[in-house]
C-alpha cells in the first residue's frame, strides 16, 4: 500500500494558489511563477543569512568610516547588501 501525500503551493505574497514552475535558482532550488500577482518566489525560502549581531557589527564599522569594499573583504558580505541596510537604518532612525 503506497501512500500519497499531496501539498498545495500558495503565493506567498498574494496566497494564490495558481503557480507554475519557473525554471531553477542558482542554488538549485525550484522557482515558481504566480499568475495573479505576476512575481516570483522560490521553493523553501530560507531566513536571512546575518543575524543582527553581525548587521549591526558591520554597520558599526561603516560608521567608523570603513569603505564599502573594506566591509566586503573583511566581512564577505556584499556592497549592495551594505548599502540597503544603511538605508534601511536611515528610514527608521529617528532625525
Amino acid at each position: 500500500m503506497a501512500i500519497t501525500i499531496t501539498t498545495t503551493l500558495t503565493c506567498p505574497h498574494c496566497t494564490s494558489t495558481h503557480l507554475v514552475k519557473y525554471g531553477f535558482a542558482p542554488d538549485g532550488r525550484q522557482r515558481f511563477k504566480c499568475h495573479t500577482c505576476g512575481k516570483q518566489h522560490r521553493e523553501h525560502p530560507r531566513s536571512n543569512t546575518y543575524t543582527p549581531e553581525e548587521q549591526d557589527t558591520i554597520l558599526n564599522a561603516h560608521q567608523e568610516r570603513s569603505s564599502l569594499r573594506g566591509l566586503t573583504r573583511t566581512f564577505g558580505v556584499s556592497r549592495q547588501t551594505v548599502t540597503t541596510w544603511i538605508k534601511k537604518k536611515q528610514l527608521t532612525s529617528p532625525s
